[in-house]
């Protein structure tokens, strides 16, 4: 890997590091602690997260009508989203230890902490519920698809893409014929290590 990509994915890290410690700071300030992946607030700072509670409902009233039309279409994405989460499970279940890879970890993708927030109705609990899984099933599948891209085709496309997954940025470069071979193998065995040694 080239010294300025090194440099660019080293930075990026120490910026992954800034968000975390900016994240602790917010737990201190808004007084919780994650415990076994709960959040527990303070008792007198749920009690007043709780007179910032809107009714169910004042919620619904205060809610435009076309946009309740919209619910069974937002709630329809269930199936996919469900059918997706298994099907992925299932894929990496089989493959990835025929790869010689780990398997990702769901639970590192998919939290349902919202719904410990003493401000939040009962509606809008459900709404950030949908949302934490359907956002960590999507996230949970695209590390499953870039682990697998690793190891079958690391090459990082002519144009640039929009969205990458973080794993692209070591990927082999558009047209490297000669560097190809011993390139994929690198990236198999880093992969190999990374995913193994983490317990992933």
């Amino acid at each position: 890997m080239p010294d300025s990509l090194r440099d660019l994915m080293e930075r990026m890290k120490a910026l992954q590091n800034a968000v975390e410690s900016e994240l602790e700071e917010k737990r201190k300030e808004f007084r919780y602690t994650i415990e076994k992946r709960k959040v527990v607030f303070e008792a007198d700072v749920r009690l007043r997260q709780k007179q910032f509670k809107v009714g169910l409902g004042a919620f619904l009233k205060e809610t435009r009508f076309l946009t309740l039309l919209t619910a069974p279409f937002i709630y329809g994405v269930i199936v996919p989203l469900v059918l997706l989460d298994l099907v992925a499970s299932v894929y990496q279940f089989v493959c990835f230890p025929v790869y010689g890879i780990g398997k990702v970890r769901r639970k590192d993708y998919i939290f349902l902490d919202r719904g410990s927030l003493a401000y939040l109705n009962t509606l809008q609990k459900l709404n950030c519920a949908y949302c934490g899984y359907g956002n960590g099933v999507l996230a949970f599948v695209t590390e499953i698809a870039a682990r697998t891209e690793q190891y079958w085709c690391p090459i990082k496309h002519a144009s640039r893409v929009a969205g990458v997954h973080g794993r692209y940025a070591s990927f082999l470069d558009f047209g490297d014929a000669e560097g190809f071979q011993k390139g994929q193998q690198d990236l198999r065995n880093k992969l190999k290590a990374e995913t193994l040694g983490k317990g992933n």
